[in-house]
């Protein structure tokens, strides 16, 4: 499976941080990753480290910038509302946003993992917008039913719904049990 994730500039770099240490270590995944300049920002502001990136935010010679040779799946964790607004909008104007069109024209499988709140009217049409697109909306909202001990459990919980919309078996994260 070839998947590429974009980190994009919204608290909550962690999650794309946590999604990338555990695609690389499946050795059937093929991970490609670009990281927002907005997302160097906010690691930098908020102490947090970010997976190595494989192309930059403008290199359109990245083979998911084509039609003809697109991911099997895009995630982009977290997902700015900036992001969001473009993806919504068909504003390929980076290699993320254009991939992204790419996914979504491709009928390829598009996660993408909000991390705001509030939302406002603006950010609630945009999400509808990209899911009648095709693309799944994945906000960043960890369970409590697992009883978190620690803030990489909350991520855990999270990556592991990015997973399984990905159909990837894991053993991260406590399931729901009645």
């Amino acid at each position: 499976m070839r998947i590429l994730l974009a980190v994009t500039g919204a608290s909550g770099l962690e999650y794309g941080r946590r999604l990338a240490e555990v695609l690389r270590a499946d050795k059937s995944i093929s991970l490609s990753v670009v990281i927002s300049s907005g997302a160097k920002m906010v690691a930098e502001k908020e102490k947090t480290s970010l997976p190595k990136p494989d192309y930059g935010e403008n290199d359109f010679s990245c083979p998911y910038a084509s039609g003809s040779n697109p991911p099997d799946a895009m995630v982009v964790a977290p997902c700015s509302l900036k992001t969001l607004g473009e993806i919504s909008n068909g504003v390929g104007s980076s290699l993320i946003t254009r991939a992204a069109e790419v996914a979504l024209k491709e009928r390829k499988k598009l996660i993408l993992v909000i991390r705001e709140t509030p939302y406002s009217l603006i950010a609630i049409k945009n999400m509808e917008r990209v899911t009648i697109a095709g693309a799944v909306v994945l906000p960043a909202s960890p369970g409590f039913y697992g009883k978190p001990k620690s803030v990489d459990d909350m991520i855990d919980f999270v990556v592991a719904r990015i997973l399984d919309q990905l159909g990837i078996k894991h053993k991260i994260g406590k399931r729901w049990k009645a």
